[in-house]
């Protein structure tokens, strides 16, 4: 399957991909936050987009 580049949001908004730059930039859009900060949460509590806005406080 070849991957759609013009993607603007994940194609499941329950979890967080680190593995896709233009994934992790919408996220650090969506969140406020610093890549740092958003790698740093996704270790802590895993890539569930629940458990990353309740961990940052968003």
């Amino acid at each position: 399957m070849v991957d759609n580049l013009h993607r603007r949001q994940p194609e499941d908004k329950r979890f967080i991909n680190l593995n896709e730059s233009w994934e992790v930039s919408y996220w650090t859009q969506a969140l406020g936050v610093t890549e740092a900060k958003l790698r740093q949460a996704v270790a802590a509590v895993g890539s569930g987009t629940a458990k990353v806005r309740a961990h940052l406080g968003k």
